[in-house]
């Protein structure tokens, strides 16, 4: 009998997890793309994937689904990099790209490449596919003009850049404006500047009717407000850029609806049966995360359930005064499948990937403190300051404080013991 993983508390041995799933073999592995196979860059164009890790999904088929708030396809997408990785284009022919679900939930992809977007319509596509230029055509004027005052040929490129032309969740990545920019003050007052361009679009979506048609998702975030239930940027420090990726998103794209998708995925493939219907979609999925927990108790068959490892690198917890502000674009579908793992008694576990390492500014994991100290000594919380806090309900098991490098390696190798 395999041990009781859920009971984990920032374990940075993952050896114990790779033993129980070759040993158990009913699993289900839901896996965020970047920071966690891949490093964290400022140009997303940039980023590379290991081949080795491309053939290793292909090994997990059935056993694996990614869940992302990128995209598989695009000029910006997972797709190229997987193509450019292989060096060839044998991939869709082979089966070799990345199932599952980009855009934050709404874009679903077989491993042969055919994407579908459910539960979208035309009109609020077409409203998508204008935020690109306009994007473009605000930061060129933007960055050009006091207080920022931009030299005039690195404009372009840098709008360029930062724009990611995604067809399902145009995104301002600020990553690269953040380094330009250099100092605190300037990437607060870029932060509120994106932020209101962003309420813009919002207000002509709605003067379009569509006005419950979109939504903004901050990265990383504070978590949502309870007032106006919007996120909540996280604001930028010495210790991070805070906020940095800006995206115009569809309602119900929201990380915890894929996960109910996912395994509506999952259990058609392994019964023949959708247990949520064959149209189910992130759309169509309740809001809260009470009732994700009561519809996965009335629509999936416990005896079906499989053992769910979620994987994901961005959750943040800051204190402003007596309150702990936590959100991070993982946080909402790891604490699902952390909470589904206790509703089916399926010992869930949640692994979280360093991604400190990147080009990005994040607060990182100190092992050796985590090592030194009981769970109940101040600086054992120190050492996941920024990421978590003694009060969390999220309770991260597993962390491979090595980074993206770490968590490939671990991935392949319970690909070898599994397959």
């Amino acid at each position: 009998m395999s041990p009781d993983l859920s009971s984990y508390q920032w374990h940075t041995d993952t050896s114990p997890l790779a033993d129980a799933l070759a040993a158990e073999r009913d699993y289900l592995i839901i896996q965020d793309l970047d920071g966690v196979c891949m490093g964290l860059v400022n140009d997303p164009l940039s980023r590379t994937m290991d081949p080795a890790y491309i053939q290793a999904v292909r090994q997990q088929a059935g056993h694996f689904y990614v869940l992302t708030n990128g995209e598989h396809i695009g000029k910006r997408g997972v797709n190229p990099i997987v193509d450019r990785a292989l060096g060839d284009s044998t991939a869709k022919q082979q089966g070799l790209y990345l199932p599952g679900l980009g855009a934050g939930g709404v874009q679903l992809q077989d491993r042969f490449g055919k994407v579908t977007h459910p539960g979208v319509s035309s009109a609020e596509m077409a409203f998508l596919l204008q935020i690109p230029v306009k994007a473009r055509y605000f930061l060129i004027n933007l960055l050009g003009n006091t207080p920022y005052n931009l030299a005039k040929e690195n404009i372009h490129l840098l709008a360029d850049a930062v724009v990611l032309d995604n067809r399902a969740s145009p995104t301002i990545n600020a990553n690269l404006l953040c380094a330009v920019l250099g100092s605190v003050s300037s990437v607060t007052r870029l932060q509120h500047d994106l932020q209101s361009f962003m309420a813009k679009l919002l207000l002509e979506a709605k003067a379009q009717g569509m006005g419950d048609s979109f939504f903004i998702h901050y990265a990383p975030n504070l978590g949502t407000d309870p007032v106006t239930g919007q996120e909540r940027i996280k604001p930028a420090d010495g210790n991070s850029w805070g906020t940095t990726d800006f995206q115009f998103m569809l309602t119900g794209a929201v990380k915890e609806s894929g996960v109910l998708v996912l395994l509506n995925q999952y259990y058609a493939a392994k019964t023949g049966v959708y247990p949520l219907g064959e149209d189910f979609s992130a759309r169509s999925a309740p809001g809260s995360h009470a009732a994700l927990l009561a519809l996965s108790r009335e629509a999936f068959d416990p005896a079906q359930m499989p053992r769910i490892i979620g994987v994901g690198d961005t959750i943040t917890s800051h204190r402003v005064g007596d309150e702990w502000q936590r959100g991070g674009s993982d946080r909402g579908f790891l604490t699902l499948v952390q909470d589904l793992g206790r509703q089916f008694e399926s010992d869930n576990v949640v692994l979280l990937v360093d991604s400190s390492g990147g080009e990005v500014i994040r607060p990182s994991v100190d092992v050796d403190a985590l090592q030194q100290h009981p769970a109940d000594h101040e600086s054992y919380w120190q050492a996941v300051a920024g990421l978590s806090d003694p009060a969390d309900p999220l309770q991260v098991n597993f962390v491979c404080a090595g980074g993206y490098p770490q968590y490939l390696a671990w991935f392949r190798h319970i690909a070898d013991l599994t397959h």
